[in-house]
């Protein structure tokens, strides 16, 4: 029998307080069982090189030659329809807006995430450093922009499901928090904490289900010990009117802008689709 996504879902004011208070929030499941069979088979089409269209993703990263490494691309939507279809979802926008309180959302971009599922190998060729979003993305004026993170299975620790830290939002940029790719977990906590409270809390997902963090929430996760693939679709979104901030850090996104952007220039192009407006 088929379980149906919760479509009408209307963000609370307890889901803000939530998200206000934790830095990120987890939704009902989001998309049926049919969306996320057709989003594996996407994910199978997409690292096999069968692309929707002419083009290719803006990029495309592997942590090492490593079979038991993570595979990530970014901007899915450039070559693939069912993940063109999630990623610029006007229903995703929506919560998104009421999250953030805000009238407009539109797509930073997407990233398809592929964690190998490596059993009871001794390697952390699966770990995600923890890091800070916005730590990457600095070249954007506004901090306040959201991470959708949507599980293809059901997703805990076991199967290196994604870990918070609760609050951490509220400490604002951490210097050299752009840690995604390195992998000692424990070095990173160490250089991040710094005395603050560090709470990790896991994020426990059943498939079709996504934790909503914001940008400046520190999150990683460790390894996939079973022996299938952890399969994820991300949706980085960001503010309607979020513009370039010049001189302070590179991101592919700012070409899209054009050959020369200028300081405040608005994300608001073909490549940054509205995907929710009131």
């Amino acid at each position: 029998m088929t379980v149906q996504a919760e479509r009408q879902y209307k963000i609370t004011q307890q889901d803000k307080e939530i998200f206000t208070r934790d830095g990120y929030w987890i939704s009902p499941k989001l998309i049926d069982d049919e969306q996320i069979e057709r989003l594996r088979k996407a994910h199978e089409r997409i690292w096999s090189g069968d692309y929707d269209g002419d083009g290719y993703p803006m990029n495309h990263f592997r942590l090492s030659d490593n079979p038991d490494a993570l595979r990530k691309l970014d901007n899915g939507w450039w070559i693939n329809d069912e993940v063109r279809n999630l990623v610029t979802d006007p229903f995703i926008g929506e919560l998104s807006a009421d999250l953030l309180r805000t009238d407009e959302i539109r797509l930073w971009h997407d990233q398809v995430i592929y964690k190998p599922g490596i059993g009871d190998k001794a390697t952390k060729a699966g770990n995600v450093g923890w890091h800070q979003d916005y730590g990457y993305w600095q070249s954007s004026n506004s901090s306040d922009m959201i991470t959708v993170w949507i599980a293809l299975q059901d997703t805990d620790l076991t199967n290196g499901g994604m870990m918070t830290i609760l609050g951490s939002h509220k400490w604002g940029l951490v210097p050299d928090s752009d840690s995604f790719f390195n992998q000692n977990m424990e070095e990173l906590k160490q250089k991040y904490a710094g005395g603050r409270d560090w709470i990790e809390e896991p994020c426990i997902l059943k498939a079709g289900q996504a934790s909503f963090h914001h940008g400046l929430t520190f999150h990683g996760s460790g390894p996939n010990r079973t022996n299938d693939p952890r399969l994820s679709i991300v949706a980085h979104v960001m503010k309607g009117g979020t513009g370039y901030r010049a001189g302070i850090q590179r991101h592919d996104n700012v070409r899209l802008l054009g050959p020369r952007p200028t300081n405040g220039q608005a994300f608001a192009n073909d490549y940054f689709p509205v995907i929710f407006k009131r």
